[in-house]
């Protein structure tokens, strides 16, 4: 490889960890502010938001200046082709994690003291699910990634008994509608970064791999 596509494909490579790094925290913090009800740290995420848009399009127009630059190929290629796939990605997961703080502040609002459903279980899988997609692309581990490929059908089941005990409570108590209208858009939220992660890792697999494994029977693996 010419030592300038190395180098400019190094800068791409922390470009990238930057954004997963930021991109971590906001979900942590995001989950954290819900599950406490602290609608302080809400605020913050929710005021973070532009650091993840303005990295997303540095990545952006990194990748396509090597393009054009350089029209690398094979494994250089694929890594570019990759990397602007999972840019996009983790700009959505930061989307995700902030409308999860959004939603904090406006459950706070109502003072809830008791939770009808429990996140616990659902965070800590789409958390756990984040930092092995991230881990997978820090050590290029092609097992870690489809481990979190494997995971998303979890997410997806807890997302699906979410709705029914949403639904159950809104027949129970019409009242408090708009509040569990909200825990109904977190469980969303959550089930849709643990898709963004899952395309992450899909990403990954191609990156080292060369495979497009997407809609291919991978979890059956497990």
């Amino acid at each position: 490889m010419p030592r300038h596509l190395q180098r400019e494909i190094n800068n791409l490579r922390q470009k990238i960890l930057t954004l997963s790094t930021v991109v971590e925290e906001s979900v942590y913090l995001s989950v954290k502010s819900f599950m406490e009800r602290d609608a302080d740290l809400a605020a913050k995420i929710i005021n973070k938001d532009q650091e993840v848009d303005l990295i997303e399009i540095e990545v952006e127009e990194e990748c396509l200046k090597i393009l054009a630059l350089h029209q690398p190929v094979a494994v250089d290629l694929r890594y570019i082709i990759a990397a602007l796939k999972l840019n996009n990605d983790l700009e959505r997961i930061g989307d995700m994690a902030v409308k999860i703080a959004e939603r904090t502040v406006n459950i706070s609002r109502h003072n809830v003291q008791e939770v009808p459903i429990d996140f616990s279980s659902m965070a800590e899988k789409v958390k756990l699910m984040l930092k092995k997609s991230l881990d997978a692309l820090v050590h290029m581990n092609s097992g870690l990634a489809t481990e979190v490929c494997i995971a998303d059908d979890e997410v997806d089941e807890l997302h699906r008994n979410t709705y029914m005990v949403v639904k159950n409570q809104v027949s129970a108590h019409p009242e408090h509608i708009s509040v569990l209208l909200d825990f109904l858009s977190v469980s969303g939220c959550l089930e849709r970064i643990a898709d963004h992660t899952t395309n992450i890792a899909e990403d990954i697999i191609y990156m080292i791999e060369g495979e497009i494994i997407r809609h291919s029977k991978i979890r059956e693996k497990s």
